[in-house]
């Protein structure tokens, strides 16, 4: 599993994980997922929308030209097993749990692998691509059981923006110009 020597977990946030853990960790590293980008792909109507009007969270879609930037927390190996019950639950509108290679921005750290939950293709809440301005009026009109979908939205570029602002990626620019 993802580790460092020890028996500790990494998972990765580049969504709400970053502004809204929920669950204890040791230690949070700021870096990178290559090969891949952040989209506002996945529907939520368990969250951020409703059946039959489901907010836009994000997913990773795979992409060699691209790099999510996000935080990698260090879950203590006595927390794994509970870590994973709540993310399990928390992420269960499509989500599912894949390990990859993530590249710390502290260029002392060697890459390491991480647990990160991405929503596939296969799901029945992915929504897939459209044009930012379609996503962006989704976004502003979609309410669910945990608030606005504009309210993650919001977050979501104002915690990349505290990591930097190169750390908001091009997609997340063009929605954000719509709103």
């Amino acid at each position: 599993m993802a580790a460092d020597s020890d028996l500790d977990m990494w998972i990765f946030g580049y969504g709400s994980l970053i502004w809204k853990t929920n669950f204890p960790y040791k230690e949070k590293v700021v870096g990178q997922i290559r090969g891949f980008a952040r989209r506002f792909w996945q529907g939520s109507t368990d969250h951020r929308g409703i059946p039959g009007k489901p907010g836009r969270v994000v997913t990773l879609i795979e992409d060699e030209m691209e790099h999510v930037t996000g935080v990698a927390f260090k879950v203590d190996s006595s927390d794994k097993d509970d870590v994973i019950k709540y993310l399990d639950y928390r992420e269960k509108g499509g989500y599912q749990l894949a390990e990859l290679l993530f590249h710390p921005n502290d260029e002392c750290r060697k890459p390491y692998n991480v647990l990160v939950y991405m929503a596939t293709k296969q799901n029945p809440n992915y929504l897939g691509p459209a044009p930012e301005k379609q996503i962006a009026e989704q976004i502003v009109s979609s309410v669910g059981h945990s608030g606005p979908n504009l309210e993650y939205f919001d977050k979501l570029v104002e915690s990349l923006e505290q990591l930097g602002t190169a750390c908001v990626d091009g997609h997340l620019r063009r929605i954000k110009s719509y709103i």
